[in-house]
This record gives C-alpha cells, structure tokens and sequence, in this order.
C-alpha cells in the first residue's frame, strides 16, 4: 500500500509535524510506502486568478503533488483547526490541486450528464488538532471543517474517509497528554499494517452498505395493510399473536428478496440515471461499488430462504385454510420477485406500477386475513384494499418520472417510459381522485368497517396532488426531480392505510 501523509500546518516545528513523523514512523513499521508532503515548503499560487482552476497552470511543486496523489493508495492529512476548519495554506492547496480533469470530471453523451470521480480508488484518514476540546468540536460545533474535508472536498473526488482523530485542547495541555497522543497516532499508522481501516469500520461501513440496500423506509406500508387485514379477520374475536408475527416475518424477508432483486436487475437502468432522488433510482449501493454482485446474489437467496422458513411456521401457526394461505403466500412471492425478474419481468412490460400496486394493498391484506382465519373469497379484504390500491399508484406511477430517459435506455418500459411524463400525470391524477372518491363512498355508505369521517381529507390531499401535478411537473423536460411530488404522492397512502388501521383496533 502507498501512503501519502500531507503536512497542513504552515509551521512545519509545530506540534503536527511531530504527530506527522510519529505516524510516519508507525506506518514504515507496518512495512507500508510512506511519502511525506509538506504544504508549507511548496511554492505556489493559493489563489485560483482563472475561471476555472484547471485552467491555471500548476507550479512543479504542484505538479509533482498531484504525482504523489495519484501514486497514493491512502491520504493522510495531519493539519490544526483554526476557525473551525483548515489553515488559509491547505485550503488552497486544494483549491488548486482538486480540479477538474484530476479530481473530478463532467460528462454529457448517450446516457445523459453526470459526475465522474476521478479518486474514487483512494482512501483517506484526517489527524486534527484544536485547541476547543474535541466533543465540544464534535457535538456542539458539529464538527464543520472535518465535515467539509471529508464530505465536500474529497468526498466529491470519490476518496472515502475512513477514520478521523481529533485531538485537544493542545493549548493547555501537558506533556504526558502529547506524548500519549503521539504515541495514538504512531498506532495509527501502525494500524496500517492490517488496512487503512479499523475492524469496527469495516463491520460499520458494511452494515451501513445493506441498511441502505434494502431501503425498509418503504416496508411500513405492506405492514400496515397486512395488518388491517389481520384485524379485520378476526373482528371482536381471538388474534393469534404467533400466526400473525410468523406472517409478518415472511413478508418483510419477501420484501428484502424483492428489493435486492429490483437493485441486481436494475443496475443498468439505475448506473445511467442522473436524477436519482431519495426516491427513485435504487439504493445505489451497485453502482456505487459498496456491495459487490456476488454479495447481493448472496443477499437474495439468504432473505428468500428466511421467507421459505417464516413461510412454512406461518402455515403451521395460522388459523385460517392452509391452502388459501399458501396459495396467497406463492401469488405474493411470484407477483413480488416478478416485478424486475424473468420470466415476468412486470416493469419491462408496463405492468410494474400494477404490481406493486397489488402487492403493497391487496394482496398483504388478503395474507392478513387468510392467516388470520378468514377466507380469501370473502369480498371484505379486497373492498378495504380497493383504494389502498388506488392510493399506491400515483407515487409508484411518478416514481418513474426521474427514471425515465434512463429506463428507456435500459428497455424497462414503466408507464412514465412508454407513455410520457404528460401520461404518468394523467394516471397519477387520476387514480389519486379515485383512490379518495371510493374512500369517501366507503365510508359514507358504511361499507366496510375502520373508515371514518378522517378519510374525507383524502379528497384534500388528492386535490393538492392534482394542483402539484399540474404546476410543478413539465411534461416536456422528460427526467426530472420530483421530490415534493413524491413526498406529496407517498404520504397520500397515509390515508387508505392508518385511517382503516385505527378504525380497526
């Protein structure tokens, strides 16, 4: 591994320059290549006199930084916090060096524009010193230089920082305090030896990686309708607790397995989308290289061996006929994987929003009551999951939206793909009004049980999601960031879900 340990202070007998040679000396004993660059002894302009700093030559000195940063493996940057970031001198050794065409770069083709990162290969580790104490810094400051360095500056390069030592207050300390930092960071550097980073961040990075792969912000709404057809099942009567938990398991693997299947069908589509949102376009963890296929093929068959588990307990424990459960249980998984998989493959064939539709409202609702004892003929699950379908496909419909040029690109034919921006907001509208029109109607004529008069206020929300369409969407620009749109459409379903929810318990 090649280390590049980067001197930040302008005062090169500081205190960080002793924290420099200390780890220094402790990555050489971990038998790594160590260079050493000190800011204070290049020469060169910090101020960037151009448009645009690539368009400013670099001094040698500069120059051969940049050859130090591209031979490095692992950055390390040792520098004080003053005025709560960096010294005037490493600002702008970054200001010149991090350019574009080095650091980052624009592109614009076939595909769409976007960013690539250029250091995307490299890691990064920042020592800093302060005189304020370090969880003042952290906790009450919120830490503002680390975070500019490590989020905003090599971050948008693509180097991941992997560890961050803030130590103080230097000012009042003594030198027992400085000796023992300076042996830390001597550890530091002897940590080296086993990788540019700790167990513990690797265990925490990797956790991180699937929390966000399996994206469970969008797993409350099955539960909620496979809850209210629980309810609804047993009315006044016995809830087996264990029937209901054991199906409630099956389903939140199932929804796991769909989600990483979405996420390894979908890689071509979500690589070429420039308007990924916290909405659409995948978790990303694909693209971004934090999961590997193999380990999301892993992922897959681990969560649908968990829904075959939970699955067979759920047909053991349930109160209702063990073949309508499994039956519903086989319709759910095959509709569910279905969504981006072969041989149905719904999203390539216009019928994707359909399916999530169903499988988000009708059919966990259906599981619900047949698990609970109910029969799946009986028409009261499906009319409770009639405009909790309807509520579902205006956001699934406007999901699309931001995808759109890149799912045409990939053959994933959504109704956005096939049919325009102008054709995704006609359905969104529409079953918007719908959805609020057949609550309304099911509680005015009290057709099923759990609707009461907080349902009218969907016809609110549904007018508000008409007005949004009609002023904030361009039907002409193709792609776009929806966000509010999305907020507005994916809270909608609130009400079709909690409002019956509530009226059941």
């Amino acid at each position: 591994m090649n280390v590049l340990l980067v001197l930040g202070h302008p005062r090169t007998n500081s205190f960080c320059g002793a924290l420099a040679d200390a780890y220094c000396e402790g990555a050489r004993e971990a038998d790594v290549d160590v260079r050493e660059l000190t800011v204070a002894d290049l020469e060169f302009d910090l101020d960037v006199r151009v448009e645009s700093p690539e368009n400013q030559p670099l001094e040698p000195d500069l120059q051969a930084a940049e050859r130090d940063l591209e031979w490095a493996d692992h950055l390390v940057f040792v520098y004080p916090n003053w005025w709560g970031t960096m010294p005037a001198r490493l600002k702008g050794f970054f200001d010149r060096l991090f350019r574009p065409g080095f650091a980052f770069s624009f592109y614009e083709d076939g595909e769409g524009a976007g960013k690539e990162e250029l250091l995307d290969d490299k890691t990064a580790e920042l020592i800093v010193t302060m005189d304020v104490p370090p969880r003042i810094y952290r906790w009450l400051l919120r830490q503002p230089g680390n975070h500019a360095l490590k989020r905003a500056t090599l971050g948008y390069a693509g180097v991941r920082t992997t560890r961050v030592t803030n130590l103080g207050p230097i000012e009042s300390s003594d030198l027992e305090e400085r000796e023992g930092w300076l042996e830390d960071v001597r550890e530091l550097g002897r940590s080296l030896e086993t990788g540019p980073e700790s167990r513990l961040g690797r265990t925490k990075r990797a956790a991180t990686s699937w929390l966000k792969a399996l994206r469970l912000q969008f797993y409350p709404m099955a539960w909620i309708a496979y809850t209210i057809g629980a309810l609804a099942a047993v009315g006044s009567g016995a809830f087996s607790t264990g029937a209901y938990w054991l199906g409630l398991g099956f389903l939140f693997f199932l929804e796991a397995a769909t989600v990483l299947s979405n996420e390894y069908a979908d890689y071509e589509t979500d690589r070429r989308n420039t308007f990924a949102g916290p909405f659409t376009g995948g978790s990303r963890v694909l693209v971004d290289g934090e999961l590997s296929f193999g380990q999301v093929r892993a992922g897959i068959a681990v969560f649908l061996a968990a829904t075959a588990a939970f699955g067979g307990a759920t047909l053991l424990a349930g109160a209702g006929s063990t073949a309508a459960t499994a039956g519903t249980m086989g319709t759910l998984a095959a509709l569910a994987l279905g969504y981006t998989l072969s041989p149905l493959k719904l999203a390539y064939r216009t019928l994707g929003e359909l399916d999530v539709a169903v499988t988000h409202s009708v059919g966990v609702l259906v599981l619900g009551f047949v698990v609970l004892g109910g029969a799946w003929h009986d028409p009261l699950p499906w009319l409770l999951g009639l405009p909790f379908l309807l509520s579902v496909l205006p956001s699934i419909t406007l999901a699309g939206v931001p995808d759109v040029d890149a799912d045409r690109l990939a053959g994933k034919r959504t109704v956005a793909a096939r049919f325009g921006v102008d054709g995704a907001a006609a359905v969104a509208a529409t079953t918007a009004v719908l959805a609020a029109l057949t609550g309304a109607l099911w509680q005015l004529l009290d057709l099923v049980p759990g609707y009461g008069p907080a349902i009218y206020l969907g016809l609110v929300h549904a007018a508000a999601i008409v007005w949004l369409l009609r002023n904030r969407l361009d039907p002409d620009a193709g792609a776009q960031r929806i966000d509010l749109l999305m907020m507005a459409s994916l809270s909608y379903i609130t009400w079709f879900g909690v409002v019956p929810l509530v009226g059941l318990l």
